[in-house]
């Protein structure tokens, strides 16, 4: 990991808006991105369980449609968590904290993915294909396999490391 130099920290801090900056960070974007698949899958599975609770229709296309958007959103985070990887480490083979990051995140965007599957397929015929109750135990579990994910994301970019 680069220490930065206090010249390097002010000029940084200095232009917090340079588009070049922005677009050109090694992983900035991932860490930017992140945040709207993980929000996106909670609140759709925390609709999700209340549509099975109450039975309201609103609730379960509220679910529906976050739990579309947090699928579509995880592309880009993975894309960019890749290309992170490329920069960052020149594609070396990852081991450790890294590995498992990576392992966590394609399990819990898969997830994502089946998920989304069972809702449309519940919603192009729900008489043949309803929602199946398994669903919602998975759900909170890939909820807890997103937050180990983001708990070792947050040491590997040391916003969760001591200090």
């Amino acid at each position: 990991m680069k220490v930065l130099t206090i010249s390097e920290l002010l000029e940084f801090h200095l232009k917090p808006f340079d588009i070049r900056a922005v677009l050109l960070a090694k992983h900035a974007q991932h860490v930017v991105l992140i945040h709207f698949p993980i929000a996106l899958f909670i609140v759709g599975v925390g609709f999700d369980f209340a549509a099975h609770w109450t039975a309201r229709a609103t609730f379960a296309a509220v679910a529906y449609y976050n739990l579309m958007v947090a699928a579509l959103a995880a592309l880009p985070v993975l894309g960019t968590g890749l290309l992170a990887w490329q920069l960052q480490f020149g594609g070396r083979k990852l081991k450790g904290i890294l590995l498992f990051h990576l392992v966590l995140a394609f399990t819990s965007s898969t997830l994502m993915w089946f998920f989304l599957w069972l809702q449309v397929r519940a919603k192009r015929a729900p008489a043949q294909h309803p929602l199946p109750s398994f669903r919602l135990p998975l759900e909170l579990l890939t909820v807890v396999i997103i937050m180990l994910t983001a708990h070792l994301g947050g040491f590997l970019s040391g916003a969760n490391t001591p200090g």
